[in-house]
């Protein structure tokens, strides 16, 4: 079973973190997940990763101006379990058996200082390591490991950009190539 995966982001701050917050949409979008809810107030992120689904294609989501405590306690009443990615957490090879059966799956990922009420209302705090380390990182190894490698594979018919593996250098195809 795959489940479906939603990514929220908290702890946004809009006067510095819009490069972080946008690469966090931009890992859920290509390891799976299906959209990103960001609790805070910035268009331009949402825009920038609107902007990267329009020409790369598939249906992610981006909505901002989220209230994380009602989102989460919404996604649990209807059913959905809630994964806190902290580094407090409980070890990612001990829990992901158990994610992977759960659908849908919202994945908080937070950043400084995620309110304590959080842990209590996560289905799971979860670690992929008990060192500091980014939040985009342990993002990509937490889906990458929840989908156990199939994200990878993923390919969007509707993109107006396809990229051709190459051993050196850069090649990709825009509509003008293509046609």
């Amino acid at each position: 079973m795959i489940p479906e995966v939603a990514v929220l982001r908290l702890g946004h701050r809009p006067e510095r973190d819009q490069r972080v917050t946008t690469h966090v949409g931009l890992v859920a979008r290509a390891f799976g997940a299906r959209r990103m809810l960001l609790a805070a107030h910035d268009p331009g992120v949402v825009r920038s990763i609107r902007d990267v689904v329009a020409r790369w294609g598939g249906a992610f989501q981006v909505e901002g101006d989220v209230g994380w405590r009602r989102c989460l306690v919404d996604w649990k009443a209807a059913g959905g379990t809630v994964v806190h990615l902290s580094m407090y957490g409980l070890d990612l090879t001990e829990v992901i058996d158990r994610v992977r059966a759960c659908d849908p799956v919202l994945v908080v990922v937070g950043a400084e200082k995620v309110p304590g009420e959080v842990y209590g209302l996560a289905d799971y705090n979860v670690a992929v390591t008990h060192q500091p380390h980014s939040e985009i990182a342990g993002l990509a190894v937490f889906l990458d490991r929840l989908f156990e490698g199939r994200e990878l594979l993923i390919e969007y018919p509707d993109a107006q950009i396809h990229v051709l593996p190459s051993e050196r250098g850069k090649v990709a195809l825009g509509p003008a190539e293509e046609e």
